[in-house]
């Protein structure tokens, strides 16, 4: 292990471990960590999961973000369009992870709107989109750069885009055991919802991080294990595989500052 890696880059590794297990599936990071996770995990531990150029084409291997020059080929394996994109999402073979404006207890997340009414925000955003139908159709997961208590909120999200681990808002026929949200990573920590009755869990804290930190950072109740092991740092092999993938380095631009990956 390396003590020389940014905290963009440990995130990044933390990441890629929601898809180890997920063989062949197709996997959608939106945004350059999510999507740089991704193209590691299916570079290193999980050779069959499947990825687009996010136009029409499945990947053999993932394509590096940003520039990729003129004489850049592809490695174009199959046509991927909307159609097979949403026969995918239907039968639950796609993994997203995305990054929520807010996420609430039940891990109900909002991408649509901030404050007053849904008619009149205070801002307004993407929107739900198909968050809503991939949220009950396929696991999901998350990534948010900047853990607080205005991202991980007291009470429910001002707009639920989402759904989540809360009987109230579950559609017609569908119970909890439907709901597939796999892990939440942040500048911070690893958390899942391996709590009781699917509570937000302390799954791992990132180098020189505290519980006390991610607490009070976080608006609702954790469940804390005894012992929260420390996230694991970047290998070598790791490091190279991302700057392959990202040679401009947009991930140094997604968190603050970027510190040092160990911030002890």
């Amino acid at each position: 292990m390396s003590n020389d890696y940014t905290l963009a880059e440990l995130c990044i590794c933390a990441a890629a471990e929601t898809f180890r297990d997920d063989g062949e599936i197709l996997a959608t990071g939106i945004g350059v960590i999510p999507r740089l996770a991704a193209s590691l995990a299916m570079k290193t531990f999980n050779p069959d999961m499947m990825m687009t150029d996010s136009e029409a084409w499945m990947l053999s291997e993932p394509n590096p973000i940003g520039d990729r020059g003129v004489d850049f080929q592809q490695s174009n394996e199959s046509w991927m369009g909307f159609s097979r994109i949403f026969d995918n999402v239907w039968s639950g073979k796609r993994h997203a992870m995305l990054g929520p404006t807010q996420v609430d207890r039940y891990g109900q997340s909002n991408t649509s709107a901030l404050g007053g009414s849904y008619d009149q925000p205070k801002v307004m955003m993407l929107g739900a989109r198909g968050f809503p139908g991939n949220s009950i159709s396929h696991p999901n997961s998350f990534f948010v750069p900047g853990h607080s208590s205005r991202v991980f909120i007291d009470g429910e999200c001002d707009f639920v885009s989402s759904i989540g681990y809360n009987p109230e808002r579950l559609p017609k026929g569908h119970s909890l055991d439907d709901v597939d949200i796999r892990r939440i990573v942040t500048d911070l920590c690893v958390m899942d919802f391996g709590g009781p009755d699917h509570q937000v869990r302390l799954v791992s804290l990132h180098p020189g991080i505290t519980v006390e930190q991610v607490v009070e950072n976080t608006g609702f109740e954790l469940h804390i294990p005894e012992e929260v092991p420390t996230t694991p740092a970047p290998t070598p092999e790791q490091l190279a595989i991302i700057a392959e993938m990202d040679p401009h380095n947009q991930r140094a631009m997604q968190i603050k500052d970027n510190p040092a990956g160990d911030r002890s």
